[in-house]
């Protein structure tokens, strides 16, 4: 069963628009990962019509992907970026985006990172703690600007996502708890280098509940009234990212399904002239992309079947990291062999190399398969270990494939790397 209209069986093949895969994985090869610009472009529209008529900025969490290609998509659409890195803010000026739509988040900013960020007008810094406001308050004084500041506070909300991906809880690393928010908008309003301009949560990824986001909007709003309250007004509140996506069984949340509830609750407070900042990420291109793999051995043992695929946990790190599920479609099903059920696993030298576990299949060698809803999390989190050169990708547009990064070379894995004199 697939996960987007985009990828869909046609004449017993399954298609990435109107383009067979093993069209492109005679191609391109395989390991080798497949988007589909109608997919993100449907993605986007779901955010474009909550806000419609509203006081609202998307800023793409391109930390899900970050390939120019799929920044510039984006870009040309109308979204900002959000950012958690000096490398990232690079990457989405140089794919076109407007330095004022973008916002910093992420709790180790560099002193560089900041002098680049402010070098370039960015929208807003996220500050995740007293020690970033300070050295922020520090650099802008010293460059002669005024950094624009919202404070990320943690609002201790359980988003019932994934401990890993969880944000918004006392015990994560990310955030300023809200108690102590307060003072730290009071140091910052007496601060000539600051400038207050928000307020920032983010509790998670993955969240298929509505009742987390409103829990945390509820304790955002009592902190705004308590700093109106003591003179301190904001332009913008920005609830963050992390909306789910189905990767097997999941109903997901709509972008109208969260925002409709938040933009009528802002109104009975009174507060509907702050603009809504949301940070999308894997519910923008979570679906609009497969990880295409081509079977190499097929192994029987007494305790398990495996399929021994190309790709590896290098490729596509979330089920090692999470355990999670990705769907596996075989792209051209066949009954030749009977269905059993195997690993599907790659050839790293790890045991915890798996992409899937328990599926039941009808497998031969030299079969090709979509790991699907690897869009989100799976390049951008991709690795070089055992010397393995990272995939290729490829954007789709209907009839049209577009090679939007090359496959790594071996002799570019190493071509930097300098042997000392004995």
């Amino acid at each position: 069963m697939t996960v987007s209209p985009q990828f869909e069986f046609k004449n017993g093949t399954l298609h990435a628009e109107n383009i067979p895969l093993p069209e492109l994985a005679d191609t391109y090869a395989t390991p080798l990962y497949v988007y589909s610009r109608q997919a993100l472009r449907e993605a986007w529209s779901g955010y474009a019509r909550a806000t419609e008529g509203r006081n609202a900025l998307i800023c793409y969490g391109m930390k899900a992907n970050s390939n120019l290609a799929i920044l510039h998509e984006f870009q040309q659409l109308g979204a900002g970026f959000d950012i958690v890195s000096g490398g990232e803010l690079a990457r989405a000026l140089a794919a076109g985006a407007r330095a004022d739509r973008i916002v910093f988040s992420g709790v180790g900013k560099q002193s560089w990172e900041i002098r680049a960020a402010l070098a370039a007008g960015i929208k807003c810094f996220n500050v995740e703690s007293a020690a970033e406001l300070e050295r922020l308050a520090d650099i802008a004084r010293e460059v002669g600007v005024r950094a624009p500041v919202s404070l990320r506070v943690n609002p201790d909300v359980d988003a019932h996502t994934h401990p890993y991906i969880s944000t918004g809880l006392k015990e994560n690393k990310f955030g300023i708890a809200i108690e102590d928010a307060p003072e730290l908008y009071a140091w910052a309003a007496q601060s000539p280098s600051l400038q207050i301009v928000g307020v920032d949560c983010h509790i998670g990824s993955q969240i298929l509940e509505i009742d987390p986001y409103l829990d945390a909007l509820g304790k955002l709003l009592d902190l705004i009234a308590h700093l109106a309250g003591r003179g301190i007004t904001l332009k913008h509140l920005d609830l963050g990212g992390g909306l789910g996506i189905r990767y097997h069984d999941e109903t997901p949340l709509t972008p109208t399904q969260l925002l409709d509830p938040v933009f009528r609750i802002l109104a009975e407070r009174g507060l509907d002239h702050l603009q809504v900042i949301l940070e999308p990420g894997r519910s923008l291109v979570g679906n609009a992309g497969v990880l295409l793999t081509r079977v190499e051995y097929i192994k029987h043992t007494e305790a398990r079947n495996f399929a021994v695929v190309d790709a590896a946990m290098n490729d596509l790190m979330r089920p090692s990291l999470y355990e999670a599920w990705h769907d596996v479609e075989p792209v051209t099903p066949h009954s030749n062999t009977p269905d059993r059920s195997y690993d599907i696993v790659g050839p790293i030298c790890e045991s915890g190399d798996w992409l899937a576990r328990e599926r039941t299949l009808s497998l031969d060698q030299g079969d090709l398969l979509a790991i699907m809803s690897a869009g989100a999390y799976g390049f951008s989190m991709a690795s070089q270990y055992n010397t393995r050169p990272r995939a290729a990708e490829v954007l789709v547009d209907d009839t049209r494939a577009h090679l939007i990064r090359p496959r790594e070379t071996v002799q570019q894995l190493y071509a930097c790397e300098r042997i000392p004199p004995a």
